[in-house]
């Protein structure tokens, strides 16, 4: 069953990604653009945006730090300021693996600040324009966030929280903008070849591309769903460890992680 409207056709629609610069983000917008959308992508790295724009025409780029709160709001207003926002996409991230024993106080503030406070800004910047555009044409917000917030998992001390925070926030999102037609998404990738995943020492399960990823997603918004995961093959797995109680989760993530 759909629970968002169906977006299929990206012709003229304007979409707003930020953390666009690469990995996720930067082939969505790619993926998008090649469907007719009015591409504008942010990140902090001004060269890259640029970049995506000379081999993308029409494309517009805005630089952005998601942790000025100040500058997200200056960023919003321009682009509403240019007419109707159809897709608002949530993509920046920080990882970096860490465990209880090495933890690392000034990291952990890095991942709340890019992974989770900067979606705040974001919204906060954004969720006015979006509520007083016009019946039929109010947009839709999608969270990036990752399996990695389903549960407790090892090395994930920095990253798994901030993005079951944001698995909480979508859903939470959708209840309350759902009968305003505003869509929410929530995104929930396993593990996909970015620059990101490129710091990890151990072998990734069901590793895809960025482009890939970027399939799934559209085909996602095409069906109106809330919760957009993939590889199936992998995050179904990931489903079912999130449903067993603690004893047993426990033990298997214990078993897997010494394996």
């Amino acid at each position: 069953m759909a629970l968002n409207a169906r977006m299929t056709d990206w012709a003229g629609r304007r979409a707003w990604l930020v953390g666009a610069s690469s990995g996720i983000g930067r082939a969505t917008a790619h993926a998008l653009h090649a469907q007719g959308a009015q591409v504008i992508v942010s990140a902090r790295d001004g060269a890259a945006l640029e970049a995506f724009v000379g081999q993308h025409p029409g494309a517009q780029a805005l630089e952005l730090d998601v942790t000025d709160a100040p500058a997200v709001q200056r960023a919003a207003a321009v682009l509403f300021a240019q007419g109707a926002l159809d897709a608002v996409v949530y993509c920046a991230g920080h990882y970096r693996a860490m465990t209880a024993d090495r933890m690392d106080l000034p990291e952990l503030l890095r991942h709340n600040q890019v992974n989770y406070l900067g979606a705040l800004h974001v919204l906060d910047a954004v969720l006015p324009g979006l509520l007083a555009q016009a019946q039929g044409r109010r947009g839709h917000i999608s969270l990036m966030a990752s399996v990695a917030g389903y549960r407790g998992l090892p090395n994930s001390l920095a990253y798994g929280p901030t993005k079951a925070a944001l698995i909480n926030l979508a859903e939470t999102l959708y209840l309350d903008l759902h009968g305003q037609g505003v869509g929410v998404s929530l995104v929930n990738p396993g593990f996909v070849e970015t620059p990101l995943t490129a710091q990890n020492e151990f072998k990734m399960p069901a590793l895809i591309s960025p482009a890939q990823a970027a399939e799934a997603i559209l085909q996602g918004w095409a069906r109106g769903q809330f919760e957009i995961h993939f590889p199936r093959r992998f995050t179904f797995w990931l489903k079912v460890l999130r449903c067993l109680p603690y004893s047993a989760y426990f033990a298997l993530t214990r078993r897997l992680k010494s394996s």
